[in-house]
């Protein structure tokens, strides 16, 4: 079983200079592989936090001392290197994370991009998005094009009102035809406090459009900002009550193996 999100630092960690917050407490290595074990969890993914910016070199510790339990998706600067994409490769991350939430929309058709897309491409890594759902029909399709396979955060983060009526989720939807094209479901709470009831709408909708084969579970942990109202067992509960068929959850729960690249 594969928790696909989730997420390490502390407070010793540089930060970096834009930054819409920073925790004021730890979320170490041992804490995260303490809540997998308790959990029956076998692996996890590391999600670099925005926070700290385009310095992966503590995801890129944890991984190295996860041994291969865990694997890794970094955010880097777009002139970043082929080099330096093969040093994170060596460590265990599989793919690139753009978490434009508050931040102003990539021209992914630029050169700089282009060139980025494509070394991510050719190393055969997955591209991960955080964004309104109204923005990602587009953005999603110019990655598709670029060759990548593309995994989209948090339910594709309908908006709260309309939920799965949202235009980017229904537009989203149809994009699964393309089986390059994969969503997490996790963290309901951050669609807003009608979370919860908009991710069991959503559920179903995006396993019949994209496929059970095509959906991730993640835990989103700590549950950043919003540490007093979740925890991993809490998160995992949802899951289980909201996925009722028992071989559906344990196939999400496996969908990632390949993705992620657990063998």
């Amino acid at each position: 079983m594969i928790d696909t999100h989730s997420h390490v630092f502390h407070r010793g960690l540089k930060l970096a200079d834009a930054r819409r917050y920073a925790p004021a407490y730890d979320a170490p290595l041992d804490l995260y592989l303490r809540q997998l074990d308790d959990n029956g969890i076998t692996n996890g993914v590391l999600v670099q936090p925005s926070f700290l910016g385009t310095d992966n070199s503590y995801l890129v510790d944890c991984l190295t001392a996860a041994k291969g339990r865990l694997r890794g998706i970094a955010v880097v600067d777009p002139e970043a290197s082929t080099n330096d994409l093969k040093l994170l490769n060596e460590s265990g991350v599989v793919g690139l994370r753009l978490n434009l939430v508050g931040k102003p929309l990539p021209d992914l058709e630029t050169p700089l991009w282009r060139g980025l897309l494509d070394k991510a491409h050719k190393l055969q890594w997955q591209v991960e998005v955080q964004r309104a759902a109204a923005d990602l029909p587009a953005l999603v399709s110019q990655l598709l094009n670029s060759g990548v396979d593309v995994v989209i955060d948090h339910y594709g983060l309908p908006d709260s009102q309309s939920g799965i009526s949202d235009p980017g989720f229904v537009a989203l939807t149809k994009l699964g035809a393309t089986r390059r094209l994969w969503v997490k479901i996790s963290a309901p709470y951050r669609t807003g406090a009608d979370g919860e009831r908009i991710a069991r709408a959503a559920y179903p909708v995006l396993r019949d459009a994209l496929g059970r084969d095509r959906l991730l579970w993640g835990s989103d942990w700590p549950h950043t900002q919003f540490e007093g109202s979740q925890n991993y067992g809490k998160t995992l509960a949802f899951f289980t009550d909201m996925v009722g068929n028992a071989e559906d959850r344990a196939a999400i729960l496996q969908n990632p193996r390949g993705l992620f690249r657990f063998g």
